[in-house]
């Protein structure tokens, strides 16, 4: 069998995940060919079909439910780590509601969440997650929804917090955010989904086990991150949800994806969202 494709983000919580799996600290049954992008670029390329496997946002989900099956290992859901909108210190965000924002991408969960919590009626601008707080800090726009290692570094720029949409989201629903999560083909078959999730948990607990072993690889792949975001990073990120996600994952994946499509008017797909 040829290797398959896996794509995933340079941030901390994916490479920490897939570390061994992408070093070859644990075997495999399959080879891998690894591809390290934006988590934006990744949903676009999973709308193409391109990835074998790949880690998506949540919002992407609806568009690539006719290829993909979703796993319940490797994914980022979890309470007190959604995306916030960030303004300069003057601004509150009922001022910020007929605003420019800047968000990380259409496709992003991120995106999705400004749009549902509904009383922005302004602009959306689409920006690379980590060029939103230096744009918001210049004035090039008003506000940002960051996400990733934002959230320890945004008063940096002299920004402020001017909604937390993970927490309205968890108001609201009472259930975790789903923010991304790992996609597979489905003409891969059941037998190597399920092969890849197990693959998935098995590299997550090496990781968890010998987190020094995996952390040039993921300092490597942080950029100027410092340790202590990087350890702050994976806390947030990387949970119980990551090896499973269990009910009450997938009820709040559910929740989310009707809740997106009810916005754009249309019915969920009627394909089995888990490939189990």
């Amino acid at each position: 069998m040829k290797p398959l494709t896996l794509g995933y983000s340079p941030c901390p919580n994916d490479t920490f995940i897939f570390y061994a799996l992408a070093e070859k600290k644990i075997e495999a049954p399959f080879a891998l060919d690894v591809l390290l992008e934006d988590v934006e670029v990744l949903n676009r390329r999973a709308v193409q079909g391109i990835l074998d496997i790949s880690k998506i946002s949540a919002n992407a989900v609806i568009g690539i439910l006719d290829k993909y099956w979703l796993l319940r290992s490797g994914g980022a859901m979890g309470r007190g780590c959604g995306p916030l909108v960030v303004a300069r210190s003057s601004a509150r965000y009922k001022d910020l509601h007929d605003a420019t924002i800047a968000t990380p991408g259409d496709l992003t969960t991120a995106a999705l969440l400004l749009h549902l919590e509904g009383t922005h009626r302004g602009r959306q601008v689409p920006m690379r997650f980590d060029r939103i707080m230096p744009a918001v800090a210049a004035g090039e726009v008003d506000a940002g929804v960051i996400i990733h290692e934002g959230r320890w570094t945004y008063e940096a720029y002299g920004l402020h917090i001017a909604l937390d949409l993970g927490r309205w989201w968890e108001s609201q629903t009472g259930l975790p955010i789903p923010l991304g999560a790992i996609a597979i083909r489905r003409d891969l078959g059941s037998e190597i989904a399920c092969a890849v999730e197990e693959k998935i948990r098995e590299s997550l607990v090496y990781a968890r086990k010998h987190p020094d072993v995996a952390l040039p690889y993921i300092r490597l792949h942080a950029r100027e991150m410092a340790p202590e975001v990087i350890r702050l990073h994976i806390d947030a990120f990387v949970n119980e949800f990551t090896m499973d996600a269990g009910v009450e994952g997938e009820k709040a994946m559910r929740s989310l994806l009707e809740a997106a499509c009810a916005l754009a008017k249309k019915p969920l797909p009627k394909r089995d969202i888990f490939w189990r």
